[in-house]
């Protein structure tokens, strides 16, 4: 990274603890860096990674979308609710890339927009019959 007052031997240590899926208090600990330090290492890495994969081809061939909605706390009730959860989107290349993105809302509007943007136009798309995708051309 440039503009880093880390020694490189520091920020190589620090990506492989990113990679190996390492808090960034335990990788300050292990490379004896300010956890603050490591904590906006590992937030520049991420930052990194989205823009790389947002300047990425569209995917060709067959695709699969899905969404998924993650996180929240459980307290109370249980069951298939979707209160305090984020709702995430995600494309699967088969046999390759992933692209993933957290959306505001399920819509069709939202998730058309997203797969026109990162597919490339016939391709062979394979969803789960969810409602929002029936705006999908199927010819």
């Amino acid at each position: 990274m440039r503009k880093s007052r880390l020694s490189k031997e520091k920020q190589e240590r620090l990506m492989e603890h990113f990679v190996a899926g390492s808090t960034a208090r335990c990788a300050s600990e292990l490379v004896i860096v300010n956890k603050t330090t490591a904590a906006y290492f590992f937030h520049r890495l991420r930052e990194i990674i989205y823009h790389a994969t947002e300047e990425e081809a569209p995917f060709p061939g067959e695709i699969e979308v899905d969404e998924s909605y993650l996180g929240g706390v459980r307290k109370g009730k249980r069951g298939r609710g979707a209160a305090g959860k984020a709702p995430v989107f995600g494309l699967l290349k088969r046999g390759g890339r992933v692209y993933a993105k957290v959306i505001p809302d399920t819509k069709s509007k939202t998730l058309v927009d997203i797969i026109q943007k990162r597919i490339v136009p016939d391709s062979i798309v394979y969803s789960d019959g969810y409602h929002s995708y029936n705006v999908l051309d199927v010819s």
